[in-house]
């Protein structure tokens, strides 16, 4: 029982160490503008991982990233502007970022640019664009998606007659 204890103890204090040399690198590598460690620093900031939490900075290597055309760090930088998290809320730039990440193809930002049209978030209100930005997002394999696309489908169809 003492061996697997001593053993745990030294696991878990190597692990902390790995983790923080491979934040160090990671935090080197965006430095140098790698855009894959600026998103994935980005990430580690926003939810506080292996990091003190800082929507700032996390705000910060989202658009480095984002800058350099990451999909998924353009995605993130919209989110980041339509929530208000770590920048004052602008529904104009997350529209602005998500239609950078839709227009390659992410999923993810498909989705979230028809809701912002679905909601008028930021551009006007356009349920039919919505709807195929939906559809978008489907096809790229959201169920997410999907789900929201039925939804407005069935507001948009005519009520039936009882």
């Amino acid at each position: 029982m003492q061996n697997r204890l001593l053993f745990l103890c030294s696991f878990l204090l190597l692990s902390a160490s790995l983790s923080a040399q491979t934040f160090r690198e990671l935090k080197t590598a965006a430095k140098k503008g790698n855009r894959n460690a600026q998103y994935n620093l980005g990430i580690r900031y926003y939810y506080g991982w292996e990091v003190a939490q800082d929507e700032g900075k996390a705000m910060e290597w989202y658009r480095k990233a984002a800058e350099q055309g990451h999909p998924m760090a353009q995605c993130s930088l919209g989110v980041c502007y339509e929530r208000g998290r770590g920048v004052e809320q602008d529904y104009t730039q997350a529209v602005k970022w998500y239609r950078k990440a839709a227009d390659q193809g992410y999923a993810v930002a498909l989705m979230n640019l028809g809701r912002c049209y679905r909601e008028g978030l930021g551009v006007l209100q356009d349920r039919s664009k919505a709807l195929k930005y939906f559809h978008e997002a489907t096809r790229k394999g959201s169920k997410a998606a999907s789900e929201l696309a039925d939804e407005l489908q069935n507001e948009l169809s005519p009520e039936k007659e009882e």
